[in-house]
């Protein structure tokens, strides 16, 4: 019979499972009702928080918005700036500003550019006319507009501009009060035709030609009529203004008023009376405040005064004022902190003894009396030519070579303290027998006898024959940084602040090695980003701070600004009257000098060279300040970067100066003197850092042209033009531009050949370079401010 045919089932796998797993099935009946309860009041409970928090969230935003629409409209705010900018020369911007105050006063005479509380709007306005022609003015007047209307005319096309309703002064604007940053902007149309369809097509024209300068929410308004002006001030009225990023940081005010007082304590100072309102922020007295190309000051006092042009004025409320109406009735007076007030400190006051070291114990005297006399018996391999006081600076790397007395053939030779006559005669037989002598390397080469015949060339050949080399391989801009080392001065000596970097992006670099003496007069920051984002939190601690040392945004106030240069506040006084002179808030270290860092880009109307070094008008924001920047490359892959001696149109830069400290977002506008002219835009850009530890290199290239070639082998002529020279730079490698690396192997003769040896075959027209560096710094400004 067969075999058993019992049935054998697969055994369960319970000891690969967890007691509690062996145990889920098992449901008691007293978790019965809790493992079949619904999670729902837990996914209620979740879901309810986030609804919570996204109301607290919108609830937040609602009021910021709300905050900021009655700051900029209510009746306690300042204000409202509009600046008429004409974009050709046939607008009429004063009979347009003159309709506008017409129609906002109700009067027919006044000053066309006085603040007007308009009763029929329930706003407050001051109208700025940009004159046509003066950058500067148009510039000054863009940073403090809360709206631009530009003006066309459509006389304009009539008079045979080539653009349209927009000029080359127009173009210029555009692109400055773009560089600088844009509020809200309107274009308003001067000169329509009667016809309602003619108007439309001009309309149309000029939302074409100006469309794409302007940003996508601007509007354009008809402007001929009382009717069409109305409707402008109906839709101004409702309308939410933006403000460009970097103006937001910072209180400031627009004065409208100038005066001075003088100080009888101090000869030749005065007190500076700005009158305006605060905007923005709310300004402490115990800040710094910077008038627009005067400087950096401390503020007196401020005195709160009542506001000339209220919009809700109650009735019987000014009687008693009514019968001197010129008396401004001072509501409250601020004075400084003495412990709380930020000190106006500019320059850092250096320690000429921070760099010493401790004098010297009688110890250490001795001791190196001892090592000097030990040195004078030791034997040194020296390069011939050398004389007594040249061979006592020169300090051999081992000791044990100069023991042993072992001396290299060739070009070294011994110098002994009691044989110095027997070793010149050595060096002048070795110069003489290294001309026709070159050792190994005349295998593959011809005789460098030729190299002889260069004796017989006089500096004027020798000079004339560089110039034809390099004529014949193109114009100067095939020869970026490259150098014609000097025929009377030793390349050593010419050269003797820079060095050879075997990589430029890897070798090493220290930043804080041989700094000049106006690195002592600068403030550095261990930490910028966390120093910016604590000034910044300080600044916003005012405005929700204490009340008795601050005023508020809208108030209108009267700054005493002291210590101020009695001829400089009479150039404030006549500025005054071409355009509103700024007094803007600085924040904590503003004043102080450092090394700032801006992307910059030579602006398309600016056709002469900008040089490195040279005295330029720096714009930022609402400060200027004179300074000789540096331009440079920036290099996102290295922590070195390339000096450039002009910048470079078409691409971006960087240029560093010594200025006054700013946080960025800053805008730049770079202005320049033509000659004694009128300033011209010469560049635009933005602040990028502050950092005196930037490293800046000037690059220069010695070039060199080969005599004699033999694959990789060659013997190089005109890069230096004596021995010690090519001794003294023989670490440095060398390169082609065809690509080709080397190194010096020896100097041949007497004017500054030398033998070089290649990674590959060097072709006979190759040109052989030599990269040194050296730390470039920017150029400490005579003059700080421009009205000074």
């Amino acid at each position: 019979m067969g075999g058993s045919r019992v049935q054998v089932n697969k055994a369960h796998k319970s000891r690969f499972a967890s007691k509690s797993s062996r145990q889920a099935h098992r449901i008691p009946v007293i978790d019965n009702g809790k493992i079949a309860k619904s999670n729902k009041n837990a996914m209620k409970g979740a879901r309810a928080i986030r609804i919570q928090r996204t109301k607290m969230l919108r609830d937040q935003k609602r009021a910021t918005l709300l905050k900021d629409k009655r700051a900029l409209s209510g009746p306690s705010s300042s204000p409202r700036i509009i600046v008429l900018c004409g974009l050709s020369s046939a607008v009429n911007l004063d009979m347009l500003a003159k309709e506008l105050f017409m129609l906002l006063s109700g009067e027919e005479s006044g000053a066309i550019s006085a603040t007007v509380a308009s009763q029929t709007y329930k706003l407050r306005t001051t109208v700025l006319i940009a004159p046509y022609g003066d950058l500067v003015s148009c510039m000054e007047m863009a940073k403090v507009a809360d709206l631009i209307a530009f003006v066309v005319s459509v006389n304009s096309l009539n008079d045979g501009c080539e653009t349209g309703f927009i000029d080359s002064f127009g173009i210029q604007c555009l692109s400055v009060f773009r560089a600088i940053g844009l509020p809200s902007t309107t274009v308003l149309i001067r000169d329509l035709p009667v016809g309602m369809r003619e108007k439309q097509n001009v309309k149309k024209n000029a939302i074409s030609c100006l469309g794409s300068e302007l940003p996508e929410d601007c509007r354009f308004y008809p402007a001929d009529t009382k009717e069409e002006l109305h409707k402008f001030m109906w839709l101004f009225k409702d309308q939410h203004l933006s403000a460009p990023h970097w103006r937001s940081h910072r209180p400031y005010l627009v004065s409208q008023e100038v005066g001075l007082e003088l100080d009888n304590n101090k000869p030749g100072k005065c007190t500076l009376l700005l009158s305006g309102y605060v905007r923005a922020h709310n300004l402490s007295v115990n800040q710094l405040v910077h008038v627009s190309g005067a400087g950096d000051f401390q503020l007196e006092k401020i005195d709160v005064l009542k506001d000339p042009m209220p919009l809700n004025e109650r009735k019987g409320f000014n009687s008693m004022d009514s019968d001197n109406p010129n008396c401004i009735q001072v509501v409250v007076t601020l004075m400084p902190d003495a412990l709380k007030q930020e000190p106006l400190v500019v320059e850092n006051i250096p320690d000429p003894l921070a760099g010493e070291q401790t004098w010297p114990t009688e110890a250490d005297m001795e001791e190196a009396n001892a090592n000097n006399k030990k040195r004078k018996l030791q034997r040194k391999k020296l390069p011939p030519g050398t004389s007594d006081y040249q061979a006592a600076w020169i300090v051999e790397d081992s000791d044990d070579d100069v023991a042993d007395g072992s001396v290299e053939e060739g070009d070294g030779m011994v110098l002994d303290g009691h044989n110095n006559n027997f070793t010149r005669e050595e060096s002048n037989q070795s110069e003489s027998e290294s001309v026709y002598n070159m050792e190994n390397f005349d295998e593959e080469t011809e005789a460098d006898t030729d190299m002889a015949d260069d004796a017989n060339l006089t500096t004027e050949q020798i000079e004339a024959e560089i110039k034809k080399l390099k004529d014949a391989s193109g114009l100067d801009e095939e020869f970026p940084d490259e150098v014609d080392t000097p025929l009377d001065i030793p390349a050593k000596k010419r050269f003797a602040k820079y060095r050879g970097l075997k990589s430029f992006r890897t070798s090493s670099w220290d930043p804080q090695e041989s700094l000049p003496q106006e690195y002592g007069r600068i403030f550095n920051f261990d930490n910028f980003t966390k120093t910016q984002n604590h000034v910044l939190a300080k600044a916003l601690k005012i405005d929700q701070g204490d009340v008795d040392s601050s005023v508020q945004a809208g108030s209108y106030v009267r700054l005493h600004v002291k210590d101020v240069a009695v001829d400089l506040a009479s150039k404030i006084c006549n500025l005054s009257q071409k355009f509103p002179m700024v007094a803007c808030g600085l924040l904590q270290h503003e004043s102080k000098m450092s090394v700032l860092h801006f992307s910059i880009k030579k602006h398309d109307s600016y056709d002469v060279p900008l040089k490195s070094k040279e005295n330029f008008t720096f714009h930022v924001g609402f400060r200027q300040f004179v300074a000789s920047p540096v331009f440079s490359s920036d290099n996102i892959n290295s922590d070195k970067h390339k000096m450039e001696r002009f910048l470079l149109p078409g691409s971006f830069s960087i240029a560093s100066i010594y200025a006054p400290i700013s946080f960025p977002p800053m805008p730049l506008v770079v202005l320049k003197n033509k000659h004694g002219d009128v300033p011209a835009v010469a560049a635009v850009g933005s602040l990028r850092s502050v950092d005196p530890y930037r490293i800046i290199l000037k690059k220069i290239i010695l070039t060199g042209y080969p005599l004699r070639v033999s694959k990789k082998k060659a013997t190089v002529r005109y890069m230096f033009h004596n021995p010690e020279d090519v001794r003294w730079f023989k670490p440095v490698e060398l390169y082609t531009k065809c690509g080709r690396r080397g190194l010096i192997k020896d100097s041949v003769g007497t004017h500054g050949a030398m033998k070089c040896v290649f990674n590959g075959v060097i072709q006979q027209h190759d040109t052989v370079c030599m990269s040194l560096y050296k730390r470039a710094y920017p150029k400490w400004p005579e003059q700080l401010f421009p009205l000074q």
